[in-house]
């Protein structure tokens, strides 16, 4: 049946539940919006959706490789307490598997069916959040593959294998046996978890924050007295100390605090015989950006008791 998008909309405002759910909960009640919510309520997802305003900022980070293909997920959840949880730690750990299959598609993955139950990877989710009692979101996914070469990952503050709360995946591009590449490549991939730069090559760096940047320094030399031409002609070097510190190839390497990693790489490449470039990666911290309110708790205890 065709259903307006104002009655779904209304549904979810009253229930909490998801925009697919709140659809579904309709076209299984004709309609009727009473007997929707109650539809809701019967699959617990009323219940979850209570649990939904609560700030998730905890959880895990999954890391996963076959082959030429890796995948990282990032999973939320209320508490750290939720990170040791093994119901938990599966969900994430066969997601991060998914994603290598639905790339960087996470409506496709959340339609998945999840691997030995009769549910989908969103029901699945519904169903933890139910059973743990902590508002819990899949946040992102990255998805990078390489033709020839490797693949190499690094988790920090691992609680199980390729589950953390920091994930790097690192693509070197090479026709080298992949033995070759391994002791570099995790050593790069390291690197990039230490310092979290914003692209492989200056090139790729994106123009808008070269820009921004280049505009800051240049305001900066200014107001210091300098000129407009010789501020323009002051912002190079000090754009070549910025790119030192943005761009994995200018960044020297944190493990031996001395070799810049394109240097690293163009002597693996010597060593070899064979060319080696590092295509991409990738890189996921754990509630990167999620901007968590203080709270009080013995007034939150208070509140409860009616105090």
């Amino acid at each position: 049946m065709a259903l307006p998008a104002s009655i779904i909309k209304e549904l979810r405002e009253k229930s909490g539940a998801g925009m697919m759910d709140c659809k579904k909960a309709l076209i299984e009640t004709d309609g009727n919006m009473e007997k929707a919510i109650d539809w809701l309520r019967k699959q617990g997802l009323s219940a979850v959706a209570k649990k939904s305003g609560r700030v998730a900022a905890e959880g895990l980070i999954g890391v996963s490789i076959n082959n030429n293909s890796g995948a990282l997920i990032e999973v939320n959840s209320e508490t750290d307490f939720v990170a040791r949880n093994e119901l938990f730690q599966n969900f994430v750990k066969t997601c991060s598997t998914l994603v290598l299959s639905s790339k960087n598609d996470i409506d496709a993955l959340q339609n998945l069916p999840f691997p030995n139950s009769d549910k989908t990877v969103n029901q699945q989710l519904i169903n933890n959040i139910a059973t743990i009692g902590e508002n819990m979101n899949i946040r992102r996914v990255e998805f990078l593959e390489v033709s020839e070469g490797i693949l190499v990952s690094y988790v920090h503050n691992n609680v199980a294998d390729g589950l953390g709360r920091l994930g790097v995946i690192v693509a070197l591009e090479s026709k080298a046996k992949k033995q070759d590449l391994l002791e570099t490549g995790k050593q790069v991939a390291m690197h990039i978890a230490a310092t979290s730069p914003k692209s492989v090559n200056i090139e790729d760096l994106d123009q808008d924050i070269v820009e921004r940047e280049r505009q800051v320094l240049i305001d900066q030399a200014m107001s210091s007295g300098k000129p407009k031409q010789i501020a323009e002609k002051m912002v190079q070097g000090r754009m070549n100390k910025f790119y030192q510190e943005v761009v994995l190839s200018e960044q020297v390497s944190v493990v031996d605090g001395e070799t810049k990693i394109k240097d690293l790489v163009k002597k693996l490449s010597s060593d070899i015989n064979h060319d080696v470039k590092i295509k991409d990666f990738k890189i996921l911290k754990l509630g990167e950006g999620i901007e968590v309110g203080e709270s009080n708790f013995a007034a939150e205890v208070a509140a409860t008791a009616g105090i």
